[in-house]
């Protein structure tokens, strides 16, 4: 009899090996998802710029503006988002201390008394001090399942901070670049509704002159009425730019201070082929994989819950109500310990283990298209930068050539009469869009640049 019980407890043990098993990413996924997004660069180029190396970029190396780093730490430290995911750390970290605190035994302190009399007589006092202690071992592997899944479930919720965070610092860099590519296109419109109030002033002396009709001055003149009627929506713009920004800061709406407008401080171009492990580090990646590994050990303790469940208790008490009524009190002392194997459940045990199995299969698809996603974003970020770069590239050509254009025009303007001054002001209403667009450009490059960097889970906490 006593072999039979060393088998099967042998048995017992073996078959639970499983419940002890560490969360491990699943193979599949790895070979499913070799490639997770477009290679954009141009293989025959000079050695580019690591992608990796700039999603592992502390911030304040990607945002080299004094100004903005000190917008971003303001951020970082005051956004109500931010203050907000550390509750939930916080809770969850209570969470976790809950479940580590399990492995050990409950102590209970009860101290009672009484005092009875029959028919009147002599009172009898009784009492008892009792300690009481109980562990609550449960079924196998079920308290260390529970832990880990509670680890899991913490990663979760700094995982939600990080992701907070990025946020964060990708939207105060790109109201601050916002602000600064609005403050150059307001420059500049305002440089170009000087000049057009000179040529409307010009094209009136001609009129004068009988050199034009006023047709031509009537179409400079709308020109002009256009150009400065775009002045109020930019600076509208920058102050409701500036009103969000100090929403993100916590603070109420204030003049944003700032350098002038630089496209050219990131990389020039951004290597491809990402691993895994690096988009694993995205903040929404790394929940995704943490939810997965809390389905895991939900999992197992679905499964812990088919062996028996173990309590051990004791108890030690002074007391002089032991039965028969000592005085004075003696130590009276306990144990006890119990064992429970569920036989029949209505079913529920099995159906708690098929929903934890089908809970875990759609956490690993969750996963899956949060890869996806995450090589989605980051390919969809290099396109734009390699495009916005090449765009910038080439209006840089056209303004260049547009400016020399311009400077040939009012020459021929002045030395002969085969010019107008129409044609000056075609080439100069050229210059003006292409200074304008070689602005949005920059603009677009930059914003790609902050894109792949979120992307990427930069700016991650040390």
């Amino acid at each position: 009899m006593k072999h039979l019980i060393y088998i099967l407890g042998c048995s017992a043990l073996l078959s639970s090996c499983h419940l002890f098993r560490n969360y491990e990413r699943p193979q599949s996924i790895g070979n499913r998802l070799e490639t997770l997004y477009r290679d954009t660069t141009d293989t025959q180029a000079a050695l580019p710029a690591d992608t990796a190396n700039f999603g592992n970029t502390p911030w304040q190396e990607v945002f080299t503006d004094p100004q903005l780093q000190a917008l971003i730490s303001k951020a970082l430290e005051n956004n109500t988002n931010l203050r907000s995911a550390d509750l939930t750390i916080q809770q969850a970290e209570a969470g976790l201390s809950i479940a580590r605190l399990a492995y050990y035994p409950s102590v209970s302190f009860g101290p009672q008394g009484n005092i009875s009399s029959w028919d009147f007589g002599k009172a009898t006092k009784t009492y008892s001090f009792p300690l009481t202690a109980s562990w609550q071992v449960g079924a196998l592997g079920q308290l260390r399942n529970a832990k880990k899944q509670a680890e899991a479930t913490l990663e979760v919720s700094k995982a939600a901070k990080q992701a907070t965070r990025t946020a964060i610092i990708a939207s105060v860099a790109n109201l601050y670049y916002t602000l600064q590519m609005l403050d150059e296109q307001l420059k500049t419109t305002e440089a170009t509704v000087a000049i057009w109030a000179e040529n409307v002033r010009t094209m009136e002396l001609m009129k004068t002159a009988a050199m034009t009709n006023e047709a031509a001055v009537g179409q400079t003149k709308a020109n002009y009425y256009s150009l400065l009627s775009s002045v109020p929506t930019l600076k509208q713009n920058i102050t409701q730019t500036e009103n969000a920004l100090c929403s993100l800061l916590h603070e109420a709406p204030h003049p944003i201070a700032r350098g002038s407008f630089d496209a050219d401080a990131f990389p020039t171009s951004f290597s491809a082929g990402v691993p895994l492990q690096l988009l694993a580090n995205r903040p929404d990646v790394h929940a995704a994989e943490m939810q997965l590994a809390s389905s895991f050990y939900n999992v197992s303790v679905a499964k812990s819950s088919f062996y028996p469940s173990l309590s051990i208790g004791a108890q030690a008490a002074w007391t002089n109500n032991a039965g028969v009524i000592v005085n004075p009190g003696k130590i009276l002392a306990s144990a006890f310990a119990s064992l429970t194997q569920p036989i029949f459940m209505n079913g529920q045990l099995k159906a708690n283990l098929k929903v934890s199995q089908l809970q875990y299969e759609d956490a690993q698809l969750q996963f899956e298209q949060a890869l996806i996603n995450a090589g989605q974003e980051v390919s969809n970020a290099l396109t734009d930068y390699q495009a916005a770069s090449q765009r910038q590239a080439t209006r840089q050509q056209q303004v260049e050539t547009l400016t020399a254009t311009l400077h040939n025009t009012q020459e021929l303007f002045q030395r002969s009469a085969s010019t107008t001054y129409l044609e000056t002001l075609t080439a100069q209403q050229s210059l003006i869009q292409a200074q304008l667009s070689l602005i949005q450009d920059k603009f677009d490059k930059v914003q790609a640049a902050i894109s792949l960097y979120q992307a990427l889970g930069g700016g991650r906490e040390k």
